[in-house]
């Protein structure tokens, strides 16, 4: 039941030696928006080919072997067992109404009806990649699992999407430390100013809840590990009776969270400590990399320029 320690999913670990540690957390924040945003309105293949990339940025990032690989294998798991469920679940709304086209129109269908070929047993799958067209509604099965074209695309689109924003994510934060984080997002949001937003406030509560993430892993930890050792038989309860202990969960988690975080206040308040403006935070040894931050920035130039002319596919 320590797997949630086992995954240390956004939490930066000091003393690591990777390059990407020292490039400029803009930047990094820049790719990370990229990854995020690119995929929208794209082609399978740019989405394909992003989540290929962030895989070789991870192998080649120098980061510790053990920080990402079990989270790695686990998104893609993850990642692929949504993707394939999406493929297998019907895309479209078949239509009630006949169809105006004759019966015996494919040789294939009336081939099958009148010879009785293919049984019920062998046609659990059945694959229509070359059909443009949604399913019709004569399929021999009701309950058949369809696969089309759409279906499909739907497929990679959940796969890639699910990876891309998890693991992008975790990847700068397991890259970049919580204040230099804070410090770049204040930059990005600092024309937010002359309207009157208080980015600096803001930038200290969004550096509270990431040190707050651990806190949180802990308390989902020790939640499921009480209910795994009473033995709770969810079929006894019924739909309903899971529903209330879902939503029991869920209440106690926030109740031990909020208490968590006016414990922590209380801490802070009682040494004496203030908020401090996400300026003091500004990293000072980005001048190192001067190299690999221009690399990194040409880099992102060009791939927005095949973005916005090769992405459509």
């Amino acid at each position: 039941m320590d797997w949630l320690r086992q995954l240390p999913i956004g939490q930066f670990i000091v003393g690591s030696s990777s390059w990407v540690r020292y490039l400029d957390p803009r930047l990094k924040l820049s790719w990370t928006i990229i990854f995020l945003t690119s995929p929208i309105s794209a082609g399978p293949i740019w989405k394909i080919g992003l989540m290929i990339m962030l895989l070789l940025i991870t192998i080649l990032s120098g980061l510790l072997w053990r920080l990402w690989y079990r989270s790695v294998f686990t998104l893609l798991l993850i990642s692929m067992v949504g993707g394939i469920l999406t493929s297998l679940l019907p895309s479209t709304m078949v239509p009630s109404t006949g169809s105006i086209r004759p019966y015996n129109e494919l040789e294939s269908e009336s081939y099958f009806r009148e010879n009785n070929t293919l049984s019920g047993e062998l046609l659990l799958l059945r694959w229509g990649l070359t059909d443009w067209d949604p399913p019709n509604q004569y399929i021999l099965l009701p309950n058949a699992l369809t696969m089309t074209r759409h279906s499909i695309g739907l497929g990679i689109n959940t796969t890639t999407f699910l990876f891309t924003l998890l693991h992008s994510t975790n990847l700068l934060l397991l890259s970049t430390p919580p204040e230099e984080l804070i410090w770049a997002l204040t930059w990005f949001l600092m024309p937010l100013r002359v309207i009157g937003v208080p980015t600096e406030r803001l930038g200290f509560m969004l550096l509270l809840a990431l040190r707050f993430l651990p806190l949180v892993e802990e308390e989902i930890q020790n939640l499921l590990r009480s209910v795994s050792t009473r033995a709770i038989n969810l079929r006894q309860l019924g739909i309903q009776g899971s529903l209330n202990l879902i939503l029991a969960i869920s209440e106690r988690l926030l109740i031990n969270i909020l208490l968590r975080a006016e414990q922590g206040a209380e801490a802070l308040i009682a040494r004496g400590g203030h908020w401090l403006s996400p300026i003091h935070f500004k990293p000072y040894d980005t001048s190192t990399k001067i190299l690999a931050n221009v690399v990194c920035l040409l880099t992102m130039l060009l791939l927005l320029g095949i973005r916005g002319r090769y992405g459509i596919f």
